[in-house]
C-alpha cells in the first residue's frame, strides 16, 4: 500500500484550502467564515482522495501484470473511487461550511434575526447532530457522491493526460511548470463536471433551515429547480468555481508531487 500518497494528499489539501477558501466564499460574501472545520476535514479528504486513487491504480497495475502501465480507464475509475471514498469524511465539514456561509449571507443582506443560530463551526456541528441526528451531518451526501465521483474521475484523467503530453520522451516525471499547468486545467475540468450537482447539494443542505422544507429528495430537487429556474441555474456559479479551481489545484498538485517525491526518496534512502 502507498502510504506516502495519503500524507502527501493531506498536506496538499491543506495548502489548497488556504489558497481557495476566500474565493470559494465570494459567492456567499463571507470570506473566512466557517474555515476552521473545512481546513481540517478537507486536509483529511484530500488524503483519502489521493491515497485511494494511488492504491486503486496499484491494484489495476497488478491486474494487468507486472510493469504494465495504467490505462486511461484505470485512471478514470481510480479517480472516481477516490472521489466517492472521501464523502464519509467530507460531508460533515461541508455542511457546516454551507450553513455558516449562508448565515453570514443573511446577516449581510439585512435579514432580521435576533442572533445567529450558530456561534461557530463546532457549535454548528453539534447543533446539527442534536437537532437533525448524525444523519443530518450527511445531508447532501448523495449529491456529493454524484458530484465528486465523476468530477475526480475527470480531474485525475485530465491531469495525467496533460502531464503525459508535456513530459519529454524518456523523462519519468513531469517538470514543475507542467505540474502547475496540468493541475490548474484539471481543476477547471473537474468543476465543469461537478458544478451542476454542487448547486443541488447546497440546496439540499440548506433545505428546511431558513424556511419550510421544499424538497423530498435529490430527484425532486433537480426537477423543481429546473421547473422554477431553468437549467441555466446549474451553471450560475461555474465562473467563480473555475476561477478558484485553477490556482487551488496548481498548488494542490505541486505540493502533492513535491511531497510524495520527498517521501519516496527518503524511503528509498532508508532501505539502501
Amino acid at each position: 500500500m502507498h502510504f506516502a500518497d495519503f500524507l502527501a494528499g493531506s498536506i496538499a489539501g491543506a495548502c489548497g484550502v488556504a489558497v481557495g477558501y476566500p474565493l470559494d466564499t465570494v459567492k456567499l460574501h463571507g470570506f473566512f467564515k466557517g474555515m476552521a472545520v473545512p481546513v481540517t476535514t478537507l486536509s483529511m479528504t484530500s488524503s483519502v482522495v489521493f491515497g485511494t486513487y494511488r492504491n486503486c491504480l496499484q491494484c489495476f497495475s497488478q491486474i494487468h501484470g507486472p510493469g504494465a502501465p495504467n490505462t486511461a480507464l484505470d485512471i478514470f475509475l481510480a479517480g472516481m473511487a477516490g472521489g466517492v471514498a472521501q464523502i464519509s469524511v467530507m460531508s460533515p465539514g461541508d455542511i457546516v461550511k454551507v450553513r455558516l456561509q449562508c448565515q453570514t449571507e443573511r446577516k449581510r443582506s439585512g435579514f432580521n434575526s435576533p442572533k445567529p443560530k450558530y456561534s461557530g463551526p463546532i457549535h454548528c456541528l453539534l447543533t446539527i447532530a442534536k437537532e437533525e441526528g448524525i444523519l443530518g451531518l450527511y445531508k447532501g451526501a448523495l449529491p456529493l457522491a454524484f458530484r465528486d465521483g465523476p468530477s475526480f474521475a475527470t480531474y485525475f484523467l485530465t491531469y495525467n493526460t496533460l502531464c503525459s503530453k508535456l513530459t519529454p520522451p524518456g523523462q519519468k516525471e513531469p517538470e514543475l511548470a507542467a505540474v502547475l499547468f496540468a493541475g490548474g486545467v484539471a481543476g477547471i475540468a473537474g468543476w465543469s463536471v461537478g458544478t451542476p450537482m454542487d448547486v443541488i447539494k447546497a440546496r439540499l443542505q440548506m433545505d428546511g433551515v431558513r424556511e419550510q422544507k421544499r424538497y423530498r429528495g435529490l430527484v425532486h430537487c433537480v426537477t423543481e429547480t429546473v421547473r422554477n429556474e431553468g437549467p441555466a441555474v446549474f451553471f450560475k456559479s461555474l465562473g467563480i468555481n473555475c476561477l478558484r479551481a485553477f490556482p487551488v489545484n496548481m498548488v494542490v498538485f505541486a505540493v502533492y508531487e513535491i511531497t510524495v517525491r520527498i517521501l519516496r526518496s527518503a524511503s528509498v534512502d532508508q532501505l539502501s
